[in-house]
This record gives C-alpha cells, sequence and structure tokens, in this order.
C-alpha cells in the first residue's frame, strides 16, 4: 500500500513541515557530495548503539558528543527511496498534525518524537554497530498523533495487487493501525536475527508513533468553537 494523499484539507499553511522537508533534502544532497567521506560521516553522525553505550560505560567522550546522533540521525537519509519515501510520508501527514498541534509545538513534538525512536531502537539493539539514520522514527510520531487526531480521515491509497493497480479510498484508523502492527510484527521478527548487517530499524518506528501517540493529546490545541446561531443569539461550546 502507498499512499497518495489524506482527504482533510489543511487550515494553515505548513511552515514547519515544509521546512523539514527542505532540511533533510539539504543535508542529503550534502551527503551525495561527500563521496568516498560519506563512511566516515555517517558513522560520526549516524546513531550506533554500541558506541552509545560504550562511551558511557568508558567516559571517553562528552555528554555532547555521545547524544549528539540522537539529533543528527533523524536529520539523514541512506538512499534516494529512503528521503523520497519518508518526505512523502511527512508530507501527507505532517500538516495536519501541525495544523492541530501549532508550528512552534509541532516541531517540538517533532523532535521529541524522533529522540523517543532512538531511545527505542538503542535499548533494544544495544550491540548493534550499524549506524541507523532516517526520519521515519520522528514521522512514526507524526503517525501516530494523526491515528488520534484524524482518525475517520481518510487515506487515497495506491494498492499493488500482482498485476493490477487500484486506487482506493481507506480509513485513517485502519491505514495507520496496519501500518503500525507491521512495524511491531517486523521488529518481533528482527529481535530473532543476531546478524549486525543493514536494514530496518522496526522498533524505532513503533517508539517513534507510540510516543507520538502520548504526546499529543497533552500538546495539541484546544479545538476551536463555532457559534451557532439561533433567534440572533449565540449559543457556545
Amino acid at each position: 500500500m502507498f499512499p497518495l494523499r489524506d482527504t482533510i484539507p489543511s487550515r494553515t499553511f505548513p511552515y514547519v513541515t515544509i521546512a523539514i522537508i527542505f532540511v533533510n533534502s539539504l543535508v542529503f544532497l550534502y551527503e551525495l557530495s561527500l563521496g568516498p567521506y560519506l563512511d566516515a560521516f555517517i558513522r560520526t553522525y549516524g546513531l550506533i548503539p554500541r558506541e552509545f553505550f560504550l562511551a558511557a560505560q568508558q567516559g571517553s567522550v562528552s555528554r555532547i558528543t555521545r547524544y549528539l546522533p540522537l539529533f543528527t540521525s533523524m536529520f539523514l537519509h541512506g538512499g534516494w527511496f529512503h528521503i523520497v519515501g519518508n518526505m512523502w510520508y511527512l508530507w501527507i501527514f505532517g500538516d495536519n498534525v501541525e495544523d492541530r498541534l501549532g508550528h512552534g509545538r509541532f516541531f517540538l513534538f517533532y523532535i521529541l518524537s524522533g529522540l523517543a525512536a532512538g531511545f527505542t531502537h538503542l535499548w533494544l539493539n544495544p550491540a548493534s554497530t550499524v549506524p541507523t539514520v532516517g526520519a521515519s522514527g520522528a514521522i512514526a510520531g507524526v503517525m501516530g498523533a494523526y491515528f488520534l487526531l484524524f482518525p475517520t480521515s481518510r487515506i487515497i491509497t495506491l494498492i499493488f495487487i500482482i498485476f493490477f493497480i487500484e486506487i482506493v479510498e481507506i480509513p485513517a484508523f485502519f491505514y495507520l493501525g496496519i501500518w503500525f502492527l507491521m512495524q511491531f510484527i517486523n521488529g518481533a521478527a528482527a529481535l530473532s536475527l543476531t546478524h549486525q548487517g543493514g536494514g530496518v530499524a522496526w522498533w524505532a518506528h513503533f517508539g517513534g508513533f507510540v510516543a507520538g501517540a502520548l504526546m499529543v493529546p497533552f500538546l495539541k490545541k484546544p479545538a476551536r468553537k463555532v457559534p451557532r446561531v439561533y433567534h440572533d443569539h449565540y449559543f457556545r461550546w
């Protein structure tokens, strides 16, 4: 299933969502310019669980150096499909969540979701030496917020069924519920593997989604009260 758009227009211009997409794109273009130095750059600014915990045990680096990858990793990507897919999901779901939270609170929410995703990945993969990069943990938080805020929205979805392609409307609670379930199933399967190869940080997605769903009730703006007119008087609720 590939989402094309949702059916709820945003009431405000999504400045922060667009800014995040712009920054991620700029960073990715910088990555492309690094050539043979890209690997060293990723290992410095990507999130590597084993190095994170070794730094705590040995006291070999400053706290800033230790925690910095939790922030920088969410602005790095591992290829064109990685960044295009992430930014597409952010564009579809981010504008409505930003509308309900407000611009400043949405930015805070996005960063906190990304941190929650990073810590979830660290906790469940403490021995991993593979750098973790990508905005998908933070975006999963946005999807968790959307799940609670707009459950009756419809997601216009492209579905591939063998040789057939269909475009259907799927309720947001169902689409995002299936997505969340798949992260859990794939994450549980990944825990049984002992290899250190690259892959998808399923538990980062899971942690980001849960964090977003838990945070959004405390950060969302109160729903706007629309006055109801009756016999030239206003009734407010």
